[in-house]
């Protein structure tokens, strides 16, 4: 049997945009990131980084929208923060829409809320890792 891949760590998500001006401006305003130089593509985009993680927003027309209920059983990014009042606080303020969701069996709250093409993003005050997932 072969082994598995000698990986290390992730370097980048990819995500769609029909609206490359709007979502630079989410991700930079909202989320904190800012934007590096990237290749000179022939498509638009932006690659934006915040705490080693990289976004790599491509122009696609099939980029989705938004959508009134924000979904949190579809594929998702999640951060971690040390206060989840102040990210509410802050969303609101950004007038940004979000959905609580509170899982009961281990007290944690989490919010979601969407970018402007409907990518969604889950943040919350995780416990650290256990041992055994690393």
């Amino acid at each position: 049997m072969s082994a598995p891949l000698p990986w290390t760590e992730l370097n980048h998500i990819s995500l769609m945009t029909k609206r490359v001006e709007e979502s630079i401006a989410f991700y930079k305003t909202v989320l904190g990131f800012r934007q590096v130089e990237r290749p000179n593509f022939d498509f638009r985009g932006a690659w934006l980084v915040k705490n080693g993680i990289c976004v790599h927003l491509l122009e696609n027309p099939l980029a989705g929208d938004p959508t009134e209920i924000i979904p949190t059983r579809e594929i998702h990014h999640a951060l971690h923060t040390d206060d989840l009042r102040e990210v509410e606080r802050l969303l609101t303020e950004h007038d940004v829409s979000f959905r609580r969701n509170w899982m009961a069996n281990t007290d944690l709250e989490q919010l979601f809320f969407q970018d402007p093409d409907g990518n969604v993003w889950e943040i919350a005050a995780y416990r650290p890792t256990p041992p055994f997932l690393d």
